[in-house]
C-alpha cells in the first residue's frame, strides 16, 4: 500500500536520516529489500526511500510502465520504513545530482544519504556532475559480487579516498556530512534486475 502523507511526515521530519535508493527497479527484487534493511540496521536510519526513476540516463533499455513498477515495489517492500514513490517523475529530474538538490531544498533538516551498489560506484565518473554529487550527499555503498575491487580502484573512490569511512564506524555515519562514503558489510546479493529480465525473456521463448 502507499504510505499516506501523515506517516511519511513522521519519517521525513527535520532531524531524521533517510537513504535515497534510486533506480528503475525493473523489476524490483528481494535484493533491493535486503540492501534497504541492511542500511536501516547498520546506520540506524529512519527510512529508505525508493526513488523509482522514469528512465536510467545511462541505459538504453526502456523500462516497464511506471505504475506497474511502483505497484511491484510496494508489494515487495513490506516494511514501514521503506517508502516507494515516483518522486523523480514528479520533480521532473533525470539525474541524481538534480534530484538530491531538489529534495534537500524541499525537506529542510532531513539528513539524506545516497544508497548505491559497488557496480554504480565503479562507474560513478560517468554520472552528471559526479564530484559535486559526492560533495552534496554521503554515499552508502552495498557490495555487489565481482564489482567491489573495481569500485575501490575507480576514479570516484580514488578521488575521495580520504573521505572513506570504515564499516566499523557505521553507527556514527549518519551524523557525518558530505563528502563521506562507506561500503556496507554483511550479506551480498547476486540478484540483479537485468538478469531477471533476461531470464523472463528466455522463459517466454521456450
Amino acid at each position: 500500500m502507499t504510505q499516506s502523507a501523515p506517516s511519511r511526515g513522521k519519517y521525513f521530519a527535520p532531524g531524521t536520516s533517510v537513504a535515497l535508493f534510486g533506480g528503475s527497479f525493473d523489476p524490483p527484487h528481494e535484493g533491493h529489500r535486503q540492501v534497504s534493511l541492511a542500511a536501516l540496521r547498520a546506520l540506524g536510519l529512519d527510512a529508505v526511500w525508493w526513488l523509482v526513476s522514469p528512465q536510467n540516463p545511462l541505459k538504453t533499455h526502456q523500462p516497464q510502465d511506471m505504475a506497474q513498477r511502483l505497484d511491484a515495489c510496494r508489494k515487495l517492500a513490506r516494511h514501514p520504513k521503506i517508502f516507494v514513490s515516483d518522486e523523480e517523475n514528479r520533480l521532473g529530474t533525470q539525474y541524481a545530482i538534480d534530484t538530491v538538490r531538489q529534495l534537500k531544498a524541499r525537506h529542510h533538516g532531513v539528513h539524506f544519504f545516497w544508497l548505491m551498489g559497488s557496480d554504480s560506484l565503479a562507474g560513478l565518473h560517468r554520472w552528471k556532475q559526479w564530484q559535486e554529487l559526492v560533495q552534496e550527499i554521503p554515499l552508502v555503498i552495498y557490495p555487489r559480487p565481482g564489482t567491489t575491487l573495481k569500485a575501490l580502484s575507480s576514479k570516484a573512490a580514488q578521488r575521495f579516498q580520504a573521505h572513506r569511512i570504515d564499516p566499523a564506524q557505521a553507527a556514527s555515519f549518519k551524523n557525518l556530512s558530505a563528502p563521506a562514503w562507506m561500503i556496507l558489510g554483511g550479506k551480498h546479493s547476486n540478484l540483479s534486475s537485468s538478469a531477471l529480465r533476461q531470464n523472463e525473456g528466455a522463459l517466454k521463448h521456450q
